[in-house]
């Protein structure tokens, strides 16, 4: 009996993980190559107004960060270790302006307000090596062709009759 449960117990990852590699999710690798397939040329900045839509971290050194629904950019971010595992990102700006070379991408938790920012807790800066403006419609279209979609005739008995 013992050696069947430690047998259920070791086979329990091997089955969930099963499961997750069935879903329709694609890799991590494939969404990157999405990212950089719809990025387009580096620019020098953007204009922010101090509100994240949503954002997605690529690895440890790009991020993807929406304004609205439909404006994204991709944002280079060299050694940014905790990139991939935060809950929350902050962006510093000038004049409503991310630039550069100057501009960073805060990573922690607790919120980025001045005192935290002051007391050094506001999280790890990762300085903006290059900015790309992502075309989020010809994102959304590779992602509708990937997506498997099966075609079979129906039977005859499940055809209705036609109207004459």
């Amino acid at each position: 009996m013992k050696h069947l449960r430690i047998l259920a117990w070791l086979a329990l990852p091997m089955t969930l993980g099963a499961c997750a590699s069935l879903s329709g999710r694609p890799s991590d690798q494939q969404r990157r190559a999405d990212y950089e397939a719809a990025a387009g040329p580096a620019q020098n900045s953007f204009l922010f107004y101090n509100s994240l839509w949503s954002w997605e971290p690529l690895g440890t050194d790009r991020v993807v960060v929406y304004a609205r629904p439909k404006q994204a950019w991709l944002l280079d971010v060299p050694g940014c270790i905790d990139l991939p595992f935060t809950n929350t990102i902050g962006l510093t700006s000038n004049l409503h302006r991310v630039s550069v070379g100057f501009d960073k991408v805060l990573t922690g938790r607790g919120g980025f307000g001045i005192d935290r920012v002051q007391a050094g807790r506001s999280g790890i800066p990762c300085t903006i090596t290059r900015i790309r403006p992502v075309d989020v419609a010809k994102l959304k279209q590779a992602e509708v062709e990937r997506r498997p979609v099966e075609e079979k005739p129906r039977d005859s008995a499940t055809v209705p009759p036609s109207k004459p």
